[in-house]
């Protein structure tokens, strides 16, 4: 199956050559499920000519907020809500979620509960998953259609699914322990309060990740795999 990565932004540099770009987390974390994948840095404008370029297209995260004012965002809205339209599957992990939220009639906003950073509990559905975060930004309106399947107290709204046309998640099942201190070196200083950056090193040794991101690429591979009728492009895509 082919999978178009749309990378929203991309790694610090200072970490890009070792631990990997974006793009390429997320081919590890879905390596051996019988994927291929295709990348397009949207955040540089670079942007597929049709929503049928791919069979599924994943969005990842970024440094930028969904609400700001930056060139790729509004071409990306449209991309999402002709995809979407078309019945073609959505995955967004961060950033990735909260633009898919936003570009079907969601809010995103900047959480005045702050930041939320390292491993993290979410609630699927009774069963407890660790994943590790890195965001400030949080959807606070769902869209129509939106049905929440993951929560924790800082995060409300941590996972959602639109039927079977869209699933994103707030937290990062690509990120490993490395990778998350790698942004605690390179991307914390004078943004993330310095508290929450102990108590995230704390637990990276209490609440290790690392085996249960695998629940989170089962889901995305069942997610783009799952069968689906044919769908007649009801939501007017171009």
């Amino acid at each position: 199956m082919h999978i178009g990565i749309l990378k929203c932004g991309q790694s610090p540099e200072a970490i890009r050559g070792e631990l990997g770009d974006y793009d390429t987390l997320f081919e590890n974390l879905l390596a051996g499920r019988g994927f291929r994948f295709t990348s397009w840095h949207v955040e540089a404008m670079e942007f597929p000519a049709s929503v049928q370029d791919a069979q599924g297209w994943l969005l990842t995260g970024s440094r930028h907020g969904t609400y700001e004012n930056h060139p790729f965002i509004p071409p990306l809205e449209d991309f999402i809500r002709r995809a979407f339209a078309a019945h073609v599957p959505l995955a967004g992990i961060c950033f990735g979620h909260q633009i898919i939220a936003q570009a079907l009639g969601g809010k995103v906003v900047k959480s005045p509960a702050g930041w939320v950073v390292g491993p993290q509990e979410y609630d699927f559905g009774g069963q407890p998953v660790v994943l590790n975060a890195w965001h400030q930004d949080q959807v606070v309106e769902l869209p129509p259609g939106a049905q929440v399947i993951a929560s924790n107290p800082q995060c409300p709204y941590a996972a959602l699914a639109y039927g079977d046309d869209a699933l994103t998640v707030q937290a990062h099942p690509e990120f490993d322990e490395c990778f998350v201190q790698g942004l605690i070196r390179h991307r914390s200083a004078g943004v993330v309060p310095p508290e929450l950056v102990r108590q995230a090193q704390d637990r990276m040794g209490a609440a290790n990740p690392g085996p249960q991101a695998g629940l989170l690429a089962d889901r995305l591979e069942g997610f783009f795999k799952a069968p689906r009728a044919a769908k007649a492009t009801d939501r007017g895509a171009a």
